[in-house]
């Protein structure tokens, strides 16, 4: 890669430099850094905390991704990235991720090929695999990803309204989607795709048993790009999962329900450090 990662990926660090664990926080797809904005604050003083943007997510690393476009043709080069961060700043394994989607999926991808980089991983809207297919409900059939391909080449700007509206839910609240569409359009359409790929044709079913650390899934009651069936099966699949049913709608709800996620973040750090001596 033609720069050092902590610039490449315009990482910022936050909170308690001080604090025993780092939190690490991994955006999804058509967002970046900015979308933790919500729940950071509440972290502050205890933890150490670290956000940046996937590379692509940005103009200031767009460049880097055209030249490296092969490495984000599959999850895995997102897991690389985290890796590469976690080096960079010297990251022990007090360090919990938290990653929402695409972000979170890569997590899962890192813990695997780094076992002792992670405490622990917290996961929002997280999918193994998006495509349904014998004894899977992914949430999609092969005719809606083609149709979804097809859209966004056809008229990219209303493929990221419809897009985002999906996605964000809270249909009373239209700002947010409009928020995140603008967010999305902000990246060309050529790089969307390639990621929309990565992320659509990704099957990361047989990595799960092989999780090396304790994951907390959240899972709002209503996610378009989710179903609650997906985080079902990977609450079975990961040998040491626990998953968090929230009352919110949406695959964003970090941005759509931020007091409910920090309050349950919260406690899921709490029984992460375990009892007080």
């Amino acid at each position: 890669m033609s720069r050092d990662p902590l610039s490449r990926h315009n990482v910022t660090l936050l909170g308690n430099p001080a604090a025993a664990t780092t939190l690490l926080f991994v955006h999804g797809l058509g967002s970046d850094q900015s979308v933790w904005s919500r729940l950071t604050p509440a972290f502050l003083r205890d933890y150490r905390l670290v956000v940046f943007d996937n590379v692509g997510a940005v103009a200031s690393n767009q460049g880097d991704f055209r030249e490296n476009q092969f490495r984000y043709l599959n999850v895995g080069g997102y897991a690389a990235d985290i890796l590469d961060i976690c080096a960079a700043l010297n990251l022990s394994g007090d360090t919990i991720l938290i990653g929402h989607s695409l972000g979170g999926l890569a997590g899962l991808i890192a813990s695997v090929r780094s076992p002792r980089q992670f405490k622990a991983l917290v996961l929002l809207g997280v999918s193994p695999r998006y495509a349904d297919t014998e004894g899977y409900e992914g949430g999609f059939t092969k005719a809606e990803i083609d149709k979804a391909y097809a859209a966004l080449m056809s008229d990219y700007p209303v493929w990221t309204r419809t897009v985002a509206e999906l996605a964000m839910g809270n249909p009373d609240q239209p700002h947010l989607a409009e928020r995140f569409a603008e967010t999305m359009g902000r990246v060309p359409r050529e790089m969307m795709l390639t990621v929309l790929c990565s992320v659509l044709q990704t099957d990361q079913r047989d990595l799960l048993p092989g999780v090396p650390v304790p994951v907390s899934l959240i899972q709002s009651r209503d996610d378009y790009f989710v179903p609650l069936a997906v985080a079902r099966y990977l609450e079975a699949a990961i040998p040491d999962c626990r998953l968090s049913l929230i009352d919110a709608s949406g695959h964003l709800p970090h941005v759509s329900a931020p007091e409910t996620v920090v309050e349950v973040l919260q406690d899921i750090l709490g029984e992460s450090r375990g009892p007080a001596s």
